[in-house]
């Protein structure tokens, strides 16, 4: 049953995020809408009665990425000035939101069908700390799977360059460099030789289609203009040269390619960002299943990985976990990050310098 005081929770808790990640502009967007939104549009009508967890779901996410399409295909001004900042005033934000509604209804309303597909390559600088943690363990040949790779973005992990707090890894001429804010001790220079990059998706999009990158631009929230320029980096790389992506339930995926051989002196690795919380529970269970299965078989001519970076609500950003096998078979906490990979801090949670009472971290569901 849709409960309309949680879905209007949704964007509180959304202004929440924005706020931690110093989005100011999606923070006051998100704050307008939970108090402002009505019902006098269909977007506005099937928002307020979303039937499923709006947070889970990421509904403020799919309707403020559609009225950010307007702005960026230049359909609406007032809005515009939302987006780049000049109107403050919540109520005025509120009013501009509606106004756009309802003049295009019909625009944004599919918006509310799926969820964002960010696909954010920042996030591949949150996934290579976790990946030198496993070449510390293993050695350097690493052969990657990921799930939830939308767009493909994050495949082009092996053809990026990236500076980890003075810590260069990656080809020294990667036409994108990936440059996060860092906090805590760099990562030691390692090795590092990806073999292979091979993804999924339920709904994998072409990046490369000129619709589907406008898409993708619309999930960029407006305040990272760094974000809009590895999103077009990474896409004109990947029109020089493809990734391995395919449509495929994660879990199914997941099972077919653990039963592949694998090549003696490399390990292979599951990867996943900001993907878990979107997986049915059973698909989810499988996927566990699946890697205790193979870790069963794993030794030390073929070892095997998992590396995530998923969000904890109560830190409202995302912590960097590993496990791997033989010999590491426990999550390990190796850093927290930013949700769009714009800092990373290395290194365990601290609940008293980040400010949290935080819940056993062993009890998030991976």
């Amino acid at each position: 049953m849709a409960d309309e005081a949680a879905n209007r929770n949704a964007f509180s808790i959304q202004q929440h995020y924005c706020q931690e990640m110093d989005a100011p502009i999606y923070a006051a967007l998100s704050a307008a809408i939970a108090t402002g939104l009505t019902r006098r549009t269909r977007t506005g009508a099937r928002v307020l009665d979303w039937p499923g967890e709006p947070t889970r779901d990421a509904l403020p996410l799919r309707l403020i990425g559609g009225l950010h399409a307007l702005v960026l295909a230049g359909e609406d001004e007032r809005l515009a000035r939302v987006f780049d900042g000049t109107t403050r005033d919540e109520s005025a934000i509120a009013d501009a939101v509606e106004a756009a509604l309802a003049r295009h209804d019909g625009a944004v309303y599919p918006w509310l069908d799926g969820p964002p597909q960010t696909n954010e390559a920042g996030r591949s600088g949150a996934l290579m700390t976790g990946l030198i943690e496993v070449a510390q363990r293993h050695g350097p040949r690493l052969e990657l799977i990921e799930i939830g790779s939308s767009a493909g973005l994050n495949l082009l992990i092996d053809r990026y360059g990236f500076d980890l707090g003075g810590t260069s890894v990656g080809p020294r001429d990667a036409p994108v460099v990936i440059r996060p804010d860092w906090a805590g001790d760099p990562p030691l220079p390692t090795p590092i030789e990806i073999v292979s990059t091979r993804g999924c998706d339920i709904a994998p999009l072409d990046a490369t289609d000129p619709a589907v990158e406008a898409r993708l631009s619309a999930y960029v929230w407006a305040e990272a203009r760094a974000r809009m320029a590895r999103l077009r980096g990474g896409i004109a790389m990947m029109r020089e040269r493809g990734v391995d992506l395919v449509a495929a339930d994660a879990a199914d995926w997941v099972e077919a390619q653990l039963a592949v051989p694998q090549a003696a002196g490399t390990t292979r690795v599951l990867m996943h960002s900001v993907v878990w919380q979107y997986l049915p529970d059973e698909t989810a269970e499988r996927i566990r299943t699946a890697m205790l299965a193979a870790a069963a078989r794993a030794d030390d001519m073929r070892p095997l990985a998992w590396v995530a970076m998923e969000p904890d609500r109560a830190l409202a950003h995302q912590v960097i976990r590993v496990r791997s096998w033989p010999g590491h078979g426990d999550w390990h906490v190796v850093g927290t990050a930013h949700a769009h990979g714009a800092w990373i801090r290395r290194g365990p949670i601290d609940p008293a310098r980040d400010g949290i009472v935080l819940p056993d971290t062993a009890k998030v569901t991976l």
